[in-house]
């Protein structure tokens, strides 16, 4: 079972006088992954490491930290929570005090990790894609009731006679979903795989 974040959060820590600033926050796409670490990376820190998780599509950055003491326990952090959809940005104000290797990987983790516990975490629901086509006069209702069964609406193509519907749907609601279409089409319309 996968998590996400609810909102974006943040986690403080000194350690040997160094400053370090974990920021973490649900994101949809590589895309805003990195909209995120542009915007709130500090150039005048001594490192903003990163990492970030989207479904099978993951990236690191250690930025001048030796290799594998920052992005990538940041990673693991992220693996760790079982969180997905997720980027972390941990920033370090260098205190003049050297941490070594091991102490690095141990701080930039587990910041990431503090910071991920303190967020409010939702589950991910992994929803099928389905379409059907519904008539002008049946559309209000069956939008209405969309919402109880934990499925959305990803898009909305309109003809002269009503409307195809583009669904995400809960695997567990799917039997729930096709009873309705059936009960507002009057059993003319079923989901269809897109």
């Amino acid at each position: 079972m996968a998590f996400t974040l609810s909102a974006p959060c943040e986690y403080r820590e000194e350690i040997r006088k160094s400053r370090f600033l974990a920021l973490a926050a649900p994101v949809a796409s590589a895309a805003d992954a990195q909209a995120f670490i542009d915007s709130h990376g500090d150039p005048a820190a001594s490192h903003n490491c990163w990492a970030w998780k989207v479904g099978n599509q993951y990236r690191f950055n250690d930025d001048g930290e030796p290799g594998g003491t920052a992005g990538r326990p940041i990673l693991a952090a992220i693996e760790g929570q079982d969180c997905d959809q997720v980027v972390v940005l941990v920033i370090r104000w260098y205190g003049g005090i050297q941490l070594g290797t091991g102490g690095l990987a141990r701080a930039y983790g587990g910041s990431a990790a503090k910071c991920l516990q303190a967020g409010e975490r939702r589950e991910l629901v992994v929803r099928q894609a389905f379409t059907c086509h519904l008539q002008f006069a049946e559309l209000p209702v069956f939008k209405a009731r969309l919402g109880e069964l934990d499925s959305l609406i990803e898009s909305e193509d309109y003809d002269a006679s009503g409307a195809r519907l583009h669904l995400a749907v809960a695997p567990a609601e799917r039997e729930k979903l096709e009873r309705l279409l059936g009960d507002i089409s009057r059993g003319r319309e079923s989901l269809k795989a897109p």
